[in-house]
């Protein structure tokens, strides 16, 4: 099977609140990662700022102009809501054929989101990526626009996709 990373494949979709489940798929591909320096990404919601971390926590590459979820205040808890989560997750695998170009899914919902969510009678979400533009469109949408993912230009995607391996630690903060 081709154009996976790793993992289950599902796709984000941008708009207000959907998130399909498209299939899931068995493979084991490993990729990228420390071999290029990178250690851990750091997101800053705030300051719209995507960073590529060694081990000493120096920055090997800055992307300054992410977009977020269409809410991008405040953190994740349900299904729907239009937020980034923040918090510290992973990489776990990564999607080269979905509605986006090149798909990094982000280990969201952790046990304390989920926690948070079932107590209050909740889904938390999932489908959290870092992806490119949707497949297909000649500009970048405006503004935040995603359900949740965190959405950088192809070309940025595509350094990121080559240089962060599955298993790297992201930290989301707001």
């Amino acid at each position: 099977m081709t154009g996976f990373r790793s993992g289950a494949a599902i796709a984000c979709r941008a708009g207000r609140g959907l998130v399909a489940l498209a299939f899931l798929a068995l493979a084991t591909a490993s990729h990228a990662g420390a071999e290029h320096g990178v250690e851990r990404v750091l997101i800053e919601k705030g300051a719209r700022r995507l960073t590529l971390l060694d081990a000493e926590g120096g920055a090997v590459r800055v992307y300054d102009h992410i977009r977020l979820g269409w809410e991008p205040v405040g953190p994740k808890r349900f299904e729907g809501d239009g937020r980034t989560p923040e918090g510290h997750y992973r990489i776990d695998w990564g999607l080269e054929s979905s509605a986006y170009h090149l798909s990094l899914h982000i280990s969201y919902p952790g046990p304390s989101d989920q926690a948070y969510a079932r107590s209050r009678g909740r889904s938390p979400g999932g489908a959290i990526f870092i992806h490119g533009w949707p497949n297909g469109a000649r500009d970048a949408p405006e503004g935040d626009w995603t359900a949740g993912c965190i959405a950088l230009d192809n070309a940025e995607i595509e350094e990121i996709w080559g240089l962060v391996g599955d298993g790297t630690p992201v930290d989301i903060v707001a």
